[in-house]
């Protein structure tokens, strides 16, 4: 599997992953930074991040879970080095992405904000 940063083009695929419009995607792509992960040129997969006030924030994950772990290895890199913290948001109705990152280091650190009425739990890791 390829790690790579997106494109332009990958609207039209990170939109079907994510079931929203692909100007959406397109506005992602532009706004974060997003890395998706390959596999025999398909997208199975992807991470977008930002970083602000001495955090780097996971603000989507999408696709197959077989690739959260490694697409969180990115924000997890650039926050290591730059001397960042990193957090993610896992939502209630997405276990997997919870399991993924308790599998890379994050720890559960309470309850989130509610994202489209559902309950999240906050992870964080210290680099």
């Amino acid at each position: 599997m390829d790690v790579r940063d997106a494109v332009e083009a990958d609207a039209g695929r990170l939109a079907s992953l994510t079931d929203t419009p692909r100007d959406v995607m397109r506005n992602l792509i532009h706004d974060r930074t997003v890395r998706v992960a390959e596999q025999d040129d398909e997208i199975r997969g992807f991470v977008s991040y930002d970083a602000r006030e001495g955090t780097v924030h996971v603000t989507q994950m999408d696709g197959d879970p077989a690739t959260f772990q490694r697409l969180l290895e990115e924000p997890m890199r650039f926050a290591r080095t730059e001397g960042m913290a990193v957090e993610l948001l896992a939502p209630e109705d997405e276990p997997q992405l919870l399991d993924a990152a308790i599998a890379v280091g994050f720890d559960e650190v309470g309850r989130g904000p509610r994202f489209e009425g559902q309950p999240t739990t906050r992870l964080r890791m210290l680099e």
